[in-house]
Formats: C-alpha cells, structure tokens, sequence
C-alpha cells in the first residue's frame, strides 16, 4: 500500500511550496505547465486526494469545531478562544485550537489535519504569512464545498463567509482622538505594514482623527514594522528620533515595549509621552504605569463566531447567506494616559 500523503509531502518532494502544489491540483493558470504536470503526476502516483480538506466534513456530525490562531503570544487570542470554549461547550460541541505562528504554510497544514475526518467546521484568524502571501486556495476550497467557515479579527474580503470583527478604524480613532483632546501635538503610531488587515484599518483611523483636528499626517511620526514581532531597536530609534509626546500602539506587547524604552530615555509616562495601545490584556493592566487600552472584546468576539459557526452547521441559517458582525471597541483609560 502507498504512502498516504499530503501537500506539505509532496511540496517537500518536489522542492516547491505548498500554495504552487494546492494551485497546481487544481490546475490554476498561475502554475506552468511542466510545474503542473509534475506535481499532478506524483499526486496520483501516491493517490492524493486533492478535496481531502473539504470530503471529510461533507457526510458526518463530529460536534468537532477547529480553531486556527496565529499564536497565543497576544492575550487577545486566548479570550476568543475562552469565548468559543464557551458557547460551544453550552451546545455541546468540543473546540479542537491549533497554532499557525504567522505562517502561511502551517496555517495550510493545520487546515488540511483537522479536516481529515476530526472537524465539522472552521474558526480562523489569517496568519500575517497568509495576508502577506495574499493567497486564500485554501480557505476557497472549504466554502467551494459548502463547509462552515468564520474568520474573526484577522479577515479578508476576498472569501465569501461569516466574520466577526470589532471596528478597527473606530478603536484608533477614538485613541488618537483622546490623545489629541488633553493637547497632545505629536501623536505617534507604532504598527504594522498594511497588509494586516487590522492594521490597515486602525492606520486609517489614525489618520482620519488627525485629519479631523487638522493635524497634519507626518511620516516620521508612523513607524511600520514588517510582522507582529516586537524590534525594540527600531522602537527605540523611532521614540528617540520622531520625538512623539503621544503614542498609540496596534497592540499592547508594542505599548508595554514604548514604555519601558521611553523611561529609558529618561523620560517619564505619562508626564512626557501618553501611551494607548490596543487589546487591553494582562500586560495592559499590570504594567507599570498601567496602560491605557481600546478593548477588543475578545470572548464576546469568541461566543459571536462560534454561534455563526454553529447555527450554519445545524442548519439554522442560510448556507449561502453571509454577515459580517462589526462589535464596537472601548476605550479603557489608565496610568499611561493623563486625565
């Protein structure tokens, strides 16, 4: 008997990635021709089922649901899990959570092993690989055949399915609007490149605050860092150069770093430098000086995906009806900021 194999087998084999083997089976004009015949040629050598992700989940109730995150670094992803854990264990279903840590290729794998008989649908923020890849084969292949799918947080438009996120231009809005209103003229923003598409939307909301109170958009002021990964370094150097006396950071690991390099600066939080940053977790309120947070409301947003998850597998609503839940973030105000 062959060897059951799957993309991540044969991507390894013939030294190409696993988004050139998933396109290939699927015979996309994006892939050469050469390339094509001879990743279909192996496949069918060892039998690989190209729809392996979506066949076992077509016939059987597991009471099963998979979760997908990019990592558990962030506070934020462990309160969406609690608040699936929640409303999944209410109805009797069991959460399966497993890790992509940023990467496109993992987020793939993770995908391919739990659909592999274990789940009866998908709860996924994107990887960072994913959004930067920009390349969603293999979450079309799940809704091409009519499986659950929810993505939370980390979205794109380009899948048609439920989603649940809170207003990310809102959030940065509302922090920089804060920031500008007790007569700070320097507001920072420490993020993410574009691609992160809640970091696209909360430069947005950076930008239209300052607009709105005719502040000019510097970009020395915007330091963009390529991934979630702290780099206190450039961190550092952007606090020391730009001169910022107000920071809003896209996420709290980022805030709590602002802090502790400004008082290395010798400078003071938040005397010199008003510091907000986004998720509003652990970190946020045991710092020192605690630190003011947009929340996310994570187990709300965790209950919210997996009620949509559910309801779509027992049939309960439309199978080609899709939403989008938008849930409104909060300004918790703390130490880091002045009143």
């Amino acid at each position: 008997m062959k060897q059951k194999i799957t993309l991540k087998h044969i991507a390894k084999e013939l030294n190409v990635s696993i988004s050139t083997v998933s396109k290939a089976l699927k015979n996309s004009e994006e892939i050469s021709r050469d390339t094509k015949e001879k990743i279909q040629a192996f496949a069918r050598l060892y039998n690989y089922k190209p729809n392996n992700i979506a066949i076992s989940l077509k016939n059987k109730r597991t009471k099963n649901i998979g979760v997908v995150i990019p990592d558990i670094v962030h506070h934020f992803f462990t309160t969406v899990i609690r608040g699936i854990e929640q409303y999944a264990n209410q109805k009797e279903y069991n959460v399966i959570v497993c890790l992509s840590d940023e990467s496109f290729d993992k987020e793939v794998i993770n995908m391919e092993m739990l659909a592999n008989g274990s789940i009866d649908g998908f709860i996924m923020s994107l990887s960072s690989g994913t959004q930067r890849k920009n390349d969603y084969e293999h979450l079309q292949q799940v809704v091409e055949q009519g499986i659950p799918l929810v993505l939370f947080d980390r979205v794109t438009d380009q899948i048609a399915c439920d989603k649940v996120v809170i207003d990310d231009q809102m959030g940065a809005y509302k922090a920089v609007k804060r920031l500008l209103s007790s007569g700070r003229k320097r507001v920072g923003l420490i993020t993410t490149e574009d691609y992160l598409s809640v970091s696209y939307k909360r430069n947005l909301g950076y930008e239209k605050a300052l607009a709105e109170f005719g502040v000019e958009y510097q970009d020395e002021l915007v330091l963009k860092l390529p991934s979630m990964e702290v780099d206190e370094q450039r961190i550092a150097d952007f606090l020391k150069n730009a001169r910022p006396d107000a920071v809003l950071s896209v996420n709290e690991i980022f805030g709590i770093t602002a802090m502790r390099l400004i008082r290395d600066q010798g400078r003071k939080v938040p005397n010199d430098i008003s510091v907000i940053g986004f998720t509003d977790g652990l970190l946020s309120q045991y710092a020192n000086p605690s630190l003011s947070a947009i929340r996310q409301h994570g187990e709300e947003m965790g209950r919210e995906a997996a009620k949509m998850l559910i309801e779509k597998v027992e049939g309960l609503t439309d199978s080609e009806s899709f939403v989008t839940k938008i849930l409104e973030p909060t300004l918790i105000e703390r130490d880091s900021t002045i009143n």
